[in-house]
């Protein structure tokens, strides 16, 4: 089973989630903002997904569920089951490897390229992708990369993009799960109401994606299937 962990209604599993529905995997998703509570066992469980939203990892006192998250992915990272978190995710991993999350040299807003380092391009979850990577991004905090992980991505807004401690467990900032739905939507919760500068970013993601679309979701489908390759690799062991 791939469980996806979720923290705001709004920002859901999209494509990453569908890929594994195709894929024939059974998913289970958690609304842990609304009170659905994390496993008591790892039995059963062939990935994790955690996914974003507009919280600080260290809010634990405004949001219960980040501290016992932060515990479960201590247990994944035990036990070796592979893990991805984007955006809120990749930051909750960075933190439960004992790594810091602090503020991003730069506020990131909308499409902008990534590049994998060298050792993100010998990766297996970058295996026959480009070494620059057109990303969405929403976000103001960045991970450190843990003492004992690599890192796999950087740009020159957010030098830490991406990395991965031990065998199978990533963070990315960036998203690559998103559509269109998922800008109009961020867009109208983030942003304020009535402001043009604002409408006139949302219109412009909006051109953005459908100007990258295909190549945008091609490259998401490819780091999809090689974190299945990933998967399937670890059950092998």
């Amino acid at each position: 089973m791939i469980l996806i962990l979720k923290h705001i209604e709004i920002e859901g599993p999209e494509t990453i989630g569908q890929f594994f529905v195709d894929e024939g995997f059974e998913t289970k998703v958690l609304d842990l903002h609304k009170g659905d509570r994390l496993p008591g066992t790892f039995d059963h469980l062939d990935a994790v997904i955690s996914l974003g939203g507009p919280m600080n990892v260290y809010e634990e006192d405004k949001y219960p569920f980040l501290k016992e998250e932060n515990i479960f992915l201590q247990g994944i990272l035990e036990r070796g089951i592979p893990f991805m978190g984007i955006c809120l995710g990749g930051q909750l991993l960075a933190k439960a490897s004992g790594s810091k999350v602090g503020r991003s040299p730069e506020k990131e807003i909308g499409f902008s390229p990534v590049q994998l380092t060298a050792a993100g391009k010998k990766d297996p979850l970058f295996q026959g992708v480009a070494g620059s990577l057109d990303v969405f991004q929403w976000h103001e905090d960045m991970f450190e990369v843990p003492v004992a992980g690599t890192l796999l991505a950087s740009s020159s807004a957010c030098p830490h993009q991406a990395f991965r401690v031990g065998k199978c467990a990533y963070g990315v900032q960036f998203h690559i799960e998103i559509t269109d739905k998922s800008i109009r939507e961020w867009s109208d919760e983030y942003f304020h109401a009535g402001d043009q500068t604002f409408a006139q970013k949302k219109k412009a993601m909006l051109e953005d994606y459908r100007k990258k679309k295909d190549q945008f979701h091609g490259v998401a489908d490819k780091i999809y299937g090689n974190f299945l390759d990933i998967i399937l690799q670890s059950q092998s062991h």
